[in-house]
C-alpha cells in the first residue's frame, strides 16, 4: 500500500510504500502536490480539492488502476474511493514520473515542483513505485 503524508513539506520524502505483512516502511519517495493546493509555491500543501480545473491534490483513499504510457511515460491510473476524491479519474489524476520532482531540486530549493494534482514522483523512481504499487492496491493521501 502507499501512503502520502501531505502534512510534510514537498522538500522531504513523503510518499511511503508500506510492507503490510512485514510491518515496515519499505521505501520513501519525494512526491509533488498540485499547484492549486499551494498557490504561493511554498512547498507546503495548503488545501485539497476534488473540483475539475482546480489543479489541486485530493485526499482520501484511492485504488490503483492499470498502467498506461502517456505524456510522462509509464504511468498508472487511480480511482478515488471517497467523496473528497470521487473525480480523480475524470480529472486524470494519476501516478507518473516527472523531472520537476527530484532530490536535487529538493536540496536546492527546499521543495520539489508542483503537479496539476497528480502524484508525481522522481522519474528515476517511477518504475520502482509502479512495480511495488500494482493494480488493485490502495493509496491513501492525507495531511
Amino acid at each position: 500500500m502507499g501512503i502520502v503524508d501531505f502534512g510534510v513539506s514537498s522538500g522531504q520524502p513523503r510518499f511511503h510504500l508500506i510492507d503490510i505483512p512485514g510491518g515496515r516502511v519499505a521505501a520513501s519517495y519525494f512526491v509533488a502536490h498540485g499547484r492549486g493546493s499551494d498557490p504561493q509555491n511554498s512547498g507546503w500543501l495548503q488545501h485539497f480539492s476534488n473540483q475539475p480545473g482546480s489543479n489541486a491534490s485530493s485526499k482520501g483513499s484511492f485504488v490503483i488502476g492499470e498502467t498506461y504510457y502517456g505524456k510522462h511515460g509509464r504511468s498508472r491510473r487511480i480511482k478515488g474511493l471517497d467523496p473528497e476524491n470521487s473525480q480523480a479519474a475524470s480529472r486524470a489524476i494519476v501516478i507518473h514520473g516527472a523531472s520537476y520532482v527530484s532530490p536535487t531540486g529538493a536540496r536546492q530549493h527546499g521543495r520539489v515542483g508542483r503537479s496539476l494534482g497528480c502524484f508525481s514522483v522522481p522519474t528515476r523512481d517511477i518504475n520502482e513505485v509502479l512495480a511495488n504499487l500494482g493494480e488493485g492496491r490502495l493509496l491513501f493521501a492525507w495531511k
